[in-house]
């Protein structure tokens, strides 16, 4: 397959897109994985592609995207959807339109869209509206809304659909996405996986939307076989020399620096842990006066899609450029002229160690790898080679380079440096807690005060681990007399809103000082509404007391008129009338003996309603006058 040529594959390639690859590319001679690929999603067939990072892939499922366009009997509506290529990031799918839309041109009547995140999606839906696309490429978040809201969209006319990156695709947890996209999908169409790694899940993933599909594994040749010695199947490029050095945590930062000066006309990618950790050494290493002269470039998942654009193509452009990135950029990128990958630290998913290194030694082209480990991280090497990922040792050689002093420096003099070395500081902790491999890297082992000294900190942050004595603060040298709260941000707008809001804290924190000692001042005494409530009540008793102090008054009085004489019984009762019910004298005598037998009525006499009191009082009085 080495030397089989584009135009010799079977069925054969249009003289258009031939056109494209041999003169627009550069291209004559297929790579296996395009020789093994290209025919057979050409001839009605589903495949699973396994292959070696940078072996071709990208043109292995464009080239039948492009051909199945061209012969199609009945020409595709704006409207009409006829392939779509998903991809896990914005950059590889930027990367895949760019590569697409030399062979799109040379068929005048269709129209290829970009679908990624970071832009208004009804930018997107109008655009599609008014130009219609017959190919769309994207991200799985963006097409699944696209598909959701532009109803014109017709899919059953959908031809190919493309999974680049399959494993990435679930890494990331776009599962769902995937599912409600190849829901709405014709099952009759040609659909490819491609990926460098096949897990379990890309294998679930291929008996779900695949229809007997051909597995296409490619292996590539070792420097060992090509010597004659065993064959081997690695996941890496043979043009690869894969490196690893061990360095303490509080000399790793040295040595990166010393790599970067003796290299300053390579063009070197470098990897870290997480976006804090990128935006910080983006940062803080451009101010060091000895790699003034280099260019880095940060860039991260965390920035603006059109500030991560312009990242990449300045560093694709430069010939000697360093790029400071996350695993963002570790998956099908395609930039030319990459000498050096260095992986700062060692990716959480040991799958994403294959495709970091594999932005170099593309296309059969050489390139070199280094990965840095903490000695207590050497079990790693042998964890690779077990993964068919060879290494070689690189012994570094002592620097002399001050460089934590130097970043100390440019801490104290700008607030901002310092921020974002704690921030970075600790978004490595805890990603280190969050590594795959836990039984290599293990964050008990952790040396944080060597790792701190790393970070170039002023001081350590309060932080869970250090307080419960889980990690030790071994090795970290402090600075003596230094207030961290009087460091300014160098930007005079930042300091002036810092000084605004210490200010305003301050007024806050002595305003809740007098109120607290206000309120302990007066903590003995009822609180206004306790003592008012208790006010009311007291009232209400009192004027009850005297209302039947009243009754019992009243009832008296008519009691001495009717042994006078002065009333008679009638009068009496119509006095003393309660509730609208008349008591005479003759039956107060059965309800004097009632109310001797309900002595538990009477203990309850304050609780009654104050017109049952009256009438108790009423006969009490009665029987006295009898």
């Amino acid at each position: 397959m080495k030397n089989t040529r584009f135009r010799d594959l079977n069925p054969a390639i249009s003289k258009e897109t031939l056109a494209v690859i041999e003169d627009g590319l550069g291209f004559s001679t297929a790579t296996p994985v395009q020789v093994a690929t290209i025919p057979l999603l050409s001839s009605y067939k589903d495949v699973a592609v396994d292959a070696a990072t940078g072996s071709g892939k990208t043109l292995a499922f464009l080239v039948p995207v492009v051909e199945k366009f061209r012969g199609l009997s009945t020409s595709l509506k704006k409207n009409q959807v006829g392939a779509i290529v998903i991809s896990p990031t914005r950059e590889l799918a930027s990367q895949i339109f760019q590569v697409a839309q030399p062979f799109m041109e040379t068929l005048p009547k269709y129209k290829e869209a970009l679908l990624v995140g970071g832009t208004d999606v009804s930018v997107d839906i109008e655009n599609l509206r008014e130009k219609g696309a017959n190919l769309l490429i994207g991200t799985p978040g963006r097409i699944e809304d696209i598909l959701d809201r532009a109803s014109f969209l017709d899919l059953k006319n959908l031809e190919v659909l493309i999974l680049d990156e399959a494993d990435r695709l679930l890494d990331m947890g776009f599962k769902r996405q995937l599912s409600s996209i190849i829901d709405r999908l014709p099952k009759l169409r040609r659909t490819g996986l491609f990926s460098a790694t096949q897990t379990q899940a890309v294998e679930e993933l291929a008996k779900a939307g695949l229809r007997n599909p051909v597995r296409v594994e490619v292996r590539v040749e070792t420097k060992a076989s090509l010597a004659g010695g065993a064959p081997e199947c690695p996941r890496t490029p043979a043009g690869l020399t894969a490196q690893y050095a061990v360095v303490e945590a509080d000399m790793k930062l040295a040595h990166l620096v010393n790599f970067l000066l003796e290299h300053a006309s390579s063009k070197i990618i470098v990897y870290f842990m997480t976006c804090a950790c990128v935006d910080y050494w983006g940062t803080v290493l451009p101010q060091l006066k000895m790699l003034k002269g280099l260019s880095i470039i940060p860039l991260h998942g965390k920035m603006k899609q059109s500030v991560r654009e312009k990242a990449l193509a300045t560093f694709a452009e430069q010939p000697a450029s360093v790029l400071f990135c996350t695993d963002v950029a570790a998956r099908g990128l395609d930039i030319p002229g990459v000498d050096w990958i260095i992986q700062y630290d060692p990716p959480q998913d040991p799958n994403v160690f294959v495709h970091r290194v594999g932005r170099t030694a593309r296309m059969g082209r050489s390139g070199n790898a280094l990965v840095y480990l903490l000695p207590k991280e050497d079990a790693y090497v042998e964890f690779l080679r077990i993964r068919r990922v060879p290494m070689e040792e690189l012994v570094l050689s002592d620097t002399n380079l001050e460089i934590i002093p130097l970043v100390r420096t440019a801490a104290k003099e700008d607030r901002d440096v310092m921020e974002k070395g704690l921030k970075a500081f600790v978004s490595y902790v805890r990603a280190y807690k969050e590594h795959q491999c836990t039984f290599i890297f293990r964050w008990k082992q952790l040396e944080l005060g060597r790792v701190a000294m790393g970070y170039g900190l002023l001081q350590l942050p309060s932080m869970p681990e250090l307080r419960r004595g889980v990690l030790t603060a071994e090795h970290f040298v402090s600075i003596q007399g230094l207030d961290v709260d009087k460091i300014k941000y160098k930007d005079k707008a930042r300091e002036k809103q810092r000084l605004k809001n210490l200010k305003e804290k301050e007024s806050n924190r002595e305003t809740k000082e007098e109120n607290v000692h206000v309120s302990k001042e007066h903590s003995d005494l009822p609180k206004p509404a306790a003592v008012q409530k208790k006010k009311n009540s007291k009232k209400r008793h009192l004027d009850q007391s005297r209302r039947d102090l009243d009754d019992l008054e009243n009832d008296y009085r008519m009691l001495k008129k009717l042994k006078k004489g002065l009333i008679s019984e009638e009068e009496f009762d119509l006095a003393t009338e309660v509730d609208g019910e008349r008591t005479s004298a003759a039956d107060q005598k059965k309800e004097e003996n009632a109310s001797k037998d309900s002595s538990s009525a009477r203990k309850k006499k304050k609780l009654m309603p104050s017109d049952t009191r009256r009438k108790s009082s009423k006969q009490k009085w009665i029987s006295r006058g009898k």
